[in-house]
């Protein structure tokens, strides 16, 4: 090829590029557009809320332990109208509690069906109810694979925790010692069932990881150093148990970066700060509520990330669609028994 031709085809392609380039500029819009020319405007600033890296993403609570109808149907749907970007949980989906496989997938096969409803992927976050035994461990195994993992989503990290991890012969004996618990607490009530072997134990309570558990997300975290934020989900409080080495050594490793955590379980909200940072107990999102506990009731979280991470709770009685009602006719329900006993 000969020097003029090289020349005119590179000219060619400088050429094609300056067009798109310039046609790529015309056709941009920009954002915010007005016709005032100078000052006083009728606005406080033009620093929009807005920003390459900035999303929301949405938490719901525990749905069992006598999941009371038509909750959680109309807790997604009000997601679907605030629209976050990804929906994630805390666990205890399904009320578990059995062995009968064909059960079990009917009660699956519900929450799945349900959860599709919402706009954006829901994650899943496995809980007492749902993993409690070997066979509920391995129904989940098939459906759903991973029981403990983690994504990265705009350069955050999302850490979900399994906190029914035990060896098989272990989550057995669990299994069948909290199946026996209940049984006394429905023939003789709640002190009853704190005297049984499954009430006194720490796992009741505050769950349990194992030491392979612990050294995954040890290397997660160390793959991910620099990311903007990291969020850990898990169904029952592990840092109730002060005993608890493998969860110790997850929170050392959490040292120095900005972090959040969340877990549910008790149906109660509560917030406490630990080791500086944010550590939450989501309540309710259609499971069973306690008169008596201190904001036993039915909510969802929205999270927003961008330079921070700012949460807020949102009543499920609060979100109102465009008609100014709760979808799916929620009017007629309560969402916090402690204050509307004589709902249904």
């Amino acid at each position: 090829m000969g020097k003029n031709t090289s020349g005119r085809i590179e000219a060619h392609i400088a050429c094609l590029a300056l067009l798109t380039a310039t046609l790529g500029a015309c056709s941009a819009r920009p954002e915010f557009v007005h016709d005032l020319p100078a000052e006083p405007r009728p606005w406080n600033g033009e620093a929009f809320d807005a920003g390459p890296g900035k999303f929301t993403f949405a938490v719901f609570s525990d749905l069992t332990g006598g999941e009371r109808e038509r909750i959680f149907e109309i807790a997604v749907a009000q997601l679907a109208l605030l629209r976050p970007e990804l929906v994630i949980n805390v666990g205890d989906l399904i009320e578990g509690e059995t062995e009968d496989l064909d059960e079990i997938a009917a009660q699956w096969d519900s929450f799945d069906r349900r959860a599709r409803r919402a706009r954006a992927p829901v994650f899943y976050v496995g809980g007492n109810h749902d993993l409690t035994g070997q066979t509920l461990q391995r129904v989940w195994d098939e459906r759903y694979g991973r029981r403990y993992y983690h994504f990265v989503y705009k350069d955050v990290l999302f850490l979900v925790l399994d906190t029914e991890d035990a060896p098989p012969a272990e989550a057995q004996a669990i299994f069948e010692a909290r199946n026996h618990a209940i049984r006394v607490m429905d023939e003789e009530g709640r002190e009853a069932f704190l005297a049984t072997d499954y009430g006194r134990m720490p796992e009741r309570l505050a769950g349990n990881i194992t030491g392979e558990q612990a050294d995954y997300f040890l290397g997660v975290l160390a793959d991910h150093a620099d990311v903007r934020w990291t969020f850990l989900f898990m169904h029952k409080p592990l840092w109730l148990r002060e005993d608890l080495a493998a969860f110790a050594a997850i929170e050392d490793a959490l040292a120095g970066r900005p972090y959040t955590v969340f877990s549910g379980h008790f149906h109660a909200y509560s917030h406490v700060e630990r080791r500086g940072r944010d550590y939450i107990r989501l309540a309710t999102t259609g499971g069973a509520q306690f008169v008596g506990e201190e904001r036993s009731m039915d909510h969802v979280t929205l999270v927003t990330v961008d330079d921070g991470a700012d949460i807020a709770n949102l009543l499920l009685e609060g979100i109102l669609d465009k008609t100014g009602r709760i979808p799916l006719g929620g009017d007629d329900l309560c969402f916090e028994v402690a204050r509307c006993q004589g709902a249904r």
